[in-house]
């Protein structure tokens, strides 16, 4: 049964007895017929407020400094307003120090305090200043969602600063009343510190992480607990990730691999201080089996840490980097073996090994002298089986990794908020591949018992990688879902990986770079063509000139002339760069890229130095635009993913305002 209700502006509508029941619940929300009107006025005037900036950033890799401080200057935004508001009234150096403040202000104000700055006079001026930036960048915002992000100590003097006009001769005395007061009472400092904060909190509305928290930086705990608080934000998982996350569901071999980069990178503050895993256990193994191998290629790359280590920590982490790195390729094993559809038995090395002859025959038929002939763990008539110590040390690390509180707490919000990938605001984002065909055609890709391409690929991986996690062991594809995760990591077919295989063997005992080589899938040969990003952006349901796919994964090496702007626009790369390891063969510290309501703004940055240099040298990252794509109109939220969801409530809202008014619903007082 359909009622037919005539509005006063002689429009009918429709409303079925199913959507009676609907407005009956939903005047419980809304009682009366002004209080329904009241919520439509509100949402319509937040429909043509200009969108809110959406920030994202990939491939951090554990670098923390770099990401907390790319957050809180988000990408240079923070700076051009500050420069947009005082260019030209104050020093350069004022402007710095502003900056840093607001970057880091209670570090900022212990310095200033003990240089001498912070008089009344130097109270007054920042503090009106801190207003100013603190009104630009809430400009866009209703006063509801605004008030909402500040602190509620706190929240009503700001509103009254950030509200009233210091410049009307009428309000003046009122506002430097209240400055007055705060420097008075000594909360000065508090005050600053919370309107700085705030600032931070407004300058980026929403923020999307394009995958890999997690590798070789000394602070991926760290990145994930700032994530965890963090207002608004998405995860598009990266292979790092997923290596992290299939350790922490009980995959051994990624666990193995998680372990090996860490150790390759003199990373044990991650695994130790971060998540409390109990690396003795491996430390013993090596020193007993591997105590007078000096572990030459296994020695750890020292570029990327800043801590320091003697002689004979170096040499214990190389032992402990080749006993892991052999147990891994032994727990390869075991998944190749009881996998064939993954149709990896090329990655099983260590029964072509002639320790006699110190060479290996690989599955090309070639045969390779051997670098490192030492293997005291490998039976030649049973090369994968695991020594009873090498299983005993396995087991007490997979205890280690399933028990750690925090671990489990970090991986469970990457459940929580990420996904193989994300269609937000006309933007397809994905860490790294959607795997083709060399025609291509989508390839189709085998997860459990079928085959699966493009889109329906991505969400069945989807599936399978929440399986592994969140199934009870006696579930049908449990298992199967937990070796899955290890092929995410290094499959041929992975859309987390998308090479011929990973040569981590080669790398380590042979030589010759022709063995090192890993080919790429047809996705990175074809993403350059503007008809298949196309046709990957329609797969996917977006289509039209303001669409893009957002990818990390591959570093831009600008260095050498790479753009990260590719497809005539329709690809964005924003490898993030953060890691050090990569920055000598980029150029850069990589990308990021800003989405507000003027349009898209992608950024080059400078490696960042440290966050001690930063406050005491009021050193920013150097920040440079590369592509500026504007919107021929102000992008309002009304054409936002939001937009449509506010649109819904507000057509919602306007059926129960004709039903309260045709007496299909009752008012209440």
């Amino acid at each position: 049964m359909n009622t037919t209700i005539h509005t006063s502006l002689d429009t009918t509508m429709d409303i079925t007895e199913k959507e009676l029941k609907y407005l009956g619940l939903l005047s419980k929300q809304f009682p009366n017929s002004a209080s329904a009107a009241s919520e439509i006025m509100n949402l319509q005037a937040i429909l043509n407020l200009p969108k809110g900036t959406e920030h994202f950033l990939a491939d951090i890799h554990g670098e923390y400094e770099a990401f907390i401080h790319v957050l809180k200057n988000a990408s240079g935004t923070i700076r051009t307003k500050v420069e947009s508001l005082f260019s030209g009234q104050i020093r350069e150096q004022e402007l710095r120090q502003l900056c840093t403040l607001i970057y880091y202000p209670a570090e900022s104000l212990e310095r200033l305090a003990q240089n001498g700055t912070t008089t009344t006079d130097w109270y007054k001026v920042t503090l009106n200043q801190l207003i100013k930036v603190l009104q630009r960048v809430s400009e866009k915002y209703t006063r509801s969602k605004v008030r909402k992000a500040l602190p509620a100590q706190y929240s009503y003097i700001i509103q009254e600063l950030t509200h009233e006009d210091s410049m009307n001769p009428k309000k003046s005395a009122y506002v430097g009343a209240i400055l007055d007061s705060i420097i008075e009472t000594g909360q000065a400092d508090d005050f600053i510190i919370a309107i700085c904060e705030t600032i931070q909190r407004l300058a980026i509305d929403h923020l999307h992480i394009v995958g890999d928290v997690f590798d070789r930086g000394p602070g991926a705990h760290v990145i994930m607990d700032k994530l965890l608080t963090y207002h608004n934000v998405d995860i598009q998982w990266g292979n790092h990730d997923m290596l992290w996350m299939g350790a922490a569901v009980g995959n051994t071999a990624s666990m193995a691999n998680a372990i090996r980069i860490a150790l390759r990178y003199a990373n044990s503050s991650t695994l130790e201080n971060g998540y409390g895993i109990n690396m003795l256990p491996l430390a013993r193994l090596a020193m007993e089996v591997y105590g007078k191998d000096p572990c030459k290629a296994f020695m750890p790359k020292l570029g990327d840490t800043d801590e320091k280590y003697d002689d004979k920590s170096l040499v214990l982490m190389g032992q402990m980097h080749k006993a892991i790195a052999i147990i891994q390729f032994k727990l390869e094993h075991q998944i190749i073996a009881r996998r064939p559809e993954y149709k990896m038995e090329d990655r099983d090395l260590l029964h072509r090994l002639d320790l006699t002859a110190g060479t290996i025959t690989l599955p090309d038929g070639k045969t390779y002298p051997l670098k490192d002939t030492n293997f005291p763990t490998v039976d030649p008539s049973d090369p994968y089986k695991l020594t009873d110590a090498e299983a005993e040390v396995v087991e007490k690390l997979r205890h280690s990794f399933k028990h750690s509180e925090k671990l489990r707490s970090h991986i469970n919000f990457l459940y929580k908020k990420g996904g193989m990938y994300l269609v937000y605001n006309h933007n397809l984002l994905f860490h790294a591949s959607v795997p083709l065909n060399e025609d291509r055609s989508f390839k189709k890709v085998r997860i459990g018992k079928k085959h699966y391409a493009g889109r329906a690929m991505m969400d069945r991986v989807d599936e399978f990688v929440r399986r592994a996690h969140w199934s009870s062991a006696d579930h049908a594809e449990h298992d199967e879902a937990v070796d899955f995760m290890w092929y995410l990591w290094c499959g041929p077919d992975s859309p987390l990986f998308d090479k011929s295989a990973m040569t981590t063997f080669e790398r380590y005992f042979i030589a010759e770079k022709e063995t090192h080589h890993e080919e790429k899938g047809y996705y990175y040969v074809y993403r350059v063509e503007q008809e298949v990003c196309e046709r990957i952006l329609e797969e996917f349901g977006l289509s039209g000139n303001d669409t893009h796919i957002i990818n990390g994964h591959v570093p831009v090496k600008a260095v050498k002339g790479e753009h990260p702007l590719q497809a005539g626009g329709k690809l964005m790369l924003i490898d993030g760069g953060f890691s050090r390891a990569y920055q000598s063969s980029t150029g850069i510290a990589g990308y990021t890229l800003i989405f507000n309501s003027q349009g898209l703004h992608l950024v080059k940055h400078e490696p960042f130095s440290s966050t001690k240099e930063a406050i005491e040298h009021m050193e920013d990252i150097s920040s440079t635009s590369v592509v500026r794509e504007y919107s021929t109109d102000r992008v309002l939220v009304s054409a936002t993913d939001q937009g449509i969801i506010l649109k819904d409530q507000v057509d919602e809202l306007k059926k129960l305002l004709y039903a309260y008014r045709h007496g299909l619903v009752k008012e209440k007082e």
